[in-house]
């Protein structure tokens, strides 16, 4: 097949891999355009146009993918199919069904469940078991189109949303593939999704980390795990915001109230919530390295009867 490709962060790399070493054409690799990133402010490439270049495919980098160039562009190399996977646009209806199979989409969700922007994260935060990949058919909809393959996975108990984001990256890629080989075969049933079963998963922002210690201890779990590596969870201690890395869960302290920390050990910071008590195991202050609590104690203490905000 000709393909183009579009993507922008690590979790499309895999893709284009995978479509590059099955043989297809890839004539194209459109992406985001270069950011200035950490400190330094340095100018960096996605993660997509260095593979891209790593291949020797050409690439495009449009401020917008719906501009007379990058459509005329389009129009010129005529693919079979676009593959688009975290690229960061909406792409218009002229560039939908301008290939010969549309333009197809690698989903990190089982949809209709979990469209949007960041359902690796929201899977883990809303305590799911189970999640995957969907392959679908782009619409004008936000992921609202028929969806072609599905492979779904289990989700383990302790695990990050950086773990899961690793995981179902390189599922997408191999289920993407297969796509690809059974469109050409003409063997995809196509099925539309049932809106009414749809949910959302919005874009994840800093403030959505900050711990509330009124919640019930699975759901700060859930919230810790859901917001690792980014944004991360936190909690407020004189006046910094601490990052929590890893955290445990353990039955309730009789005395003390919710937010209060009630033991304090090599072993963690025990803080009394709602039905249950939490064990933060790995923190992180502002400017420091992230360290476990045995050596945090080394050369600090937190306090019992202390209450974190």
């Amino acid at each position: 097949m000709k393909v183009v490709f579009m993507g922008t962060p690590d979790f499309a790399v895999p893709t284009l891999e995978a479509i590059y070493n099955n043989g297809h054409q890839i004539p194209l690799v459109i992406t985001q355009t270069d950011k200035q990133k950490g400190r330094g402010k340095k100018v960096t490439p996605p993660p997509v146009k260095e593979k891209a270049l790593e291949l020797g495919i050409q690439v495009h980098q449009p401020h917008n993918v719906n501009d007379k160039e990058t459509i005329t562009m389009l129009k010129e190399i005529s693919p079979d199919v676009i593959v688009v996977v975290a690229y960061g646009q909406i792409l218009k209806e002229e560039i939908l069904n301008l290939p010969k199979y549309r333009c197809i989409n690698v989903h990190a969700s089982l949809l209709p469940r979990y469209r949007g922007a960041a359902p690796i994260n929201w899977v883990i935060i809303n305590g799911e078991n189970r999640t995957g990949v969907t392959i679908m058919e782009m619409s004008k909809g936000l992921d609202t189109g028929d969806m072609l393959l599905k492979e779904e996975i289990e989700i383990g108990q302790d695990e990050t949303a950086g773990n899961l984001h690793d995981r179902l990256m390189s599922i997408g890629a191999n289920l993407l593939t297969k796509t690809l080989n059974e469109l050409e075969k003409g063997n995809i049933v196509k099925v539309p999704q049932n809106d009414e079963e749809s949910t959302y998963a919005p874009i994840m922002t800093k403030s959505l980390g900050k711990i509330n210690w009124d919640k019930c201890g699975s759901e700060i779990k859930n919230l810790v795990r859901g917001t690792q590596p980014w944004p991360g969870s936190f909690f407020e201690y004189e006046g910094k915001n601490v990052k929590i890395l890893e955290v445990d869960v353990d039955n309730k302290f009789k005395e003390g109230k919710n937010g209060e920390i009630v033991k304090v050990n090599k072993d963690g910071i025990f803080v009394n919530v709602e039905d249950k008590c939490v064990i933060i195991k790995r923190i992180q202050f502002p400017g420091k390295k992230a360290m476990s609590i045995e050596e945090f104690l080394r050369g600090n203490k937190f306090e019992c009867g202390i209450s974190l905000k």
